[in-house]
């Protein structure tokens, strides 16, 4: 990893894997499927990879701007090894734009935007030995828009004898994907609604990459637990839940725990107000009538 100036600021220039040079100076993004065409000294939609002269490089890459050590159950994950803490560890960006994201703070913005620390893969593997932590949580903002950093930590945690936990929303590309989950123990992936139309209204997504996502994390052998944030006026729709949940029950996610999320005013929906837990109890009942065998209710 070099160390650059661009536009005056000192930042981390690290190639990116998952790119192409379109000629004229401009580079198309691979990594996911909003594939970005980036003029050069700019940066895609998740602001932390950069045309530099006609090389994608990641700007996030060694630069956690988040460090905690938490209980798994944090992530949420209830039944991948509970009881047990993990190093959390999060870089700037997302390639969405969830009105109603928590940590806007640092997914909404670029790597020079926020502190941040330095650390090598090794020293974040080191850290975690260090703290006598079991795994690795790549968390808080969306992991796979700095993939090329979780690749190579996960990577060498895989080597310690350290699991890797991914908590994502899961917009990306096969491929990356794909080189990615060899190294991936357990993922929660958040499924924002059943619903393409408020996919793109709420988070600006498609709803298929997300699901075709889950299916490959299935067929990887990845421990995977669903997240399903309930806001009221978008996503509340009982008939659209139970869609939702009898898609997980055709595609052989029985077993797979799911989680009902309580919505709280943050961000662009300030407006709107936390959700019932009325709400939450009675999509509780609709996964449980469709078959789920494990549903939780969180923020409650």
């Amino acid at each position: 990893m070099d160390n650059a100036r661009v536009n005056g600021y000192l930042t981390a220039k690290h190639e990116c894997r998952y790119y192409r040079q379109m000629g004229n100076g401009v580079v198309e993004c691979q990594l996911c499927p909003h594939h970005c065409h980036i003029a050069n000294g700019k940066t895609g939609r998740c602001r932390s990879r950069r045309n530099a002269d006609g090389v994608l490089v990641s700007e996030a890459y060694g630069r956690p701007c988040a460090l905690a050590i938490d209980p798994i159950e944090k992530k949420p994950l209830y039944h991948f090894h509970p009881g047990t803490k993990c190093l959390s560890i999060a870089c700037t960006g997302c390639n969405f734009r969830c009105m109603n994201c928590q940590n806007h703070e640092i997914s909404q913005v670029a790597p020079h935007d926020v502190d941040s620390y330095m650390l090598s893969p090794q020293q974040v593997v080191g850290l975690c030995v260090e703290h006598k932590c079991p795994s690795i949580a790549y968390t808080y903002t969306e992991p796979l828009t700095y993939i090329e950093y979780v690749y190579d930590i996960a990577r060498l945690a895989r080597e310690k004898g350290l699991w890797n936990i991914l908590v994502t929303a899961g917009y990306v590309c096969r491929q990356p994907l794909n080189d990615l989950l060899p190294y991936i123990d357990a993922a929660n992936i958040d499924l924002k609604s059943f619903s393409d139309e408020i996919y793109q209204k709420v988070s600006g997504g498609r709803l298929s990459v997300v699901l075709d996502t889950i299916l490959a994390m299935r067929d990887a052998g990845v421990w995977i637990e669903l997240t399903n944030l309930i806001i009221p006026g978008f996503n509340d729709d009982m008939g659209m839940i139970r869609q939702m949940c009898r898609w997980m029950v055709d595609n052989n996610l029985v077993e797979t725990p799911l989680h009902f999320s309580r919505f709280f005013p943050r961000y662009r929906m300030k407006g709107i107000p936390p959700t019932p837990i009325k709400t939450l109890e009675e999509a509780k009942k609709v996964a449980i009538e469709e078959g789920l065998k494990s549903v939780y209710l969180g923020n409650v």
